[in-house]
């Protein structure tokens, strides 16, 4: 009868070239979620500012825009 003290150790046998896919996969979806994110926000502006705010385009990454906003909405009334 086998018991968990007398069973041989289960090795993990990974290669090499195993191991460095797996670091290369974990190390991009690490850096796939901020990027798209970030994507997701410059999009988001950009979609409400030009076509809810009907604003140009060129205006949405101005920051003085940005700023006019801030203080609309944080303004002391």
């Amino acid at each position: 009868m086998v018991t968990a003290s007398t069973r041989p150790p289960v090795r993990k046998n990974r290669s090499a070239g195993r191991l460095t896919g797996q670091i290369i996969w974990t190390f991009i979806k690490i850096l796939i979620i901020p990027i798209l994110c970030v994507a997701a926000l410059i999009l988001g502006m950009a979609i409400g500012y030009v076509v809810l705010g009907k604003g140009e385009l060129a205006d949405v990454f101005d920051m003085h825009t940005w700023r006019h906003m801030y203080d609309l909405v944080f303004a002391d009334s």
